[in-house]
């Protein structure tokens, strides 16, 4: 016979926990991030702005936010009442976590259209 006897191997342990640990790992993350709200994104169309309020401007910088140039902390937000439009322009090195916690705090603002300024 040419066919050598071939000699079965042992089923490795190693490599089982590698997959069950990587498994263990992506369901822990992806519970992680499911506990976060969601941030409704709209691109901006050709729609007439208002024209009895004159639009409210902010800047979100990584440690800081001003609206209208008075400096607002993110969790002591304050909006005019009866504003409509909001303009957010970003100074450089503000990260995505950022824009979206300052989306939430608008949240609570009822009739607010927001326009993210694009730099490019």
């Amino acid at each position: 016979m040419l066919r050598a006897a071939r000699r079965r191997r042992r089923l490795s342990m190693t490599s089982l926990i590698d997959v069950i640990f990587l498994l263990l790992l992506f369901f822990m993350l992806s519970s992680t991030f499911s506990r976060y709200a969601e941030v409704e994104l709209v691109a901006a169309g050709n729609g007439a702005l208002p024209r009895d309020t004159p639009p409210l401007f902010v800047q979100l910088a990584p440690d800081h936010l001003t609206v209208n140039g008075s400096a607002q902390s993110l969790e002591a937000l304050r909006i005019p009442q009866g504003a409509q439009q909001l303009l957010v322009s970003l100074k450089p090195d503000v990260t995505a976590q950022r824009l979206t916690d300052l989306l939430v705090a608008l949240r609570r603002f009822d009739g607010l259209s927001v326009t993210v300024l694009t730099s490019g």
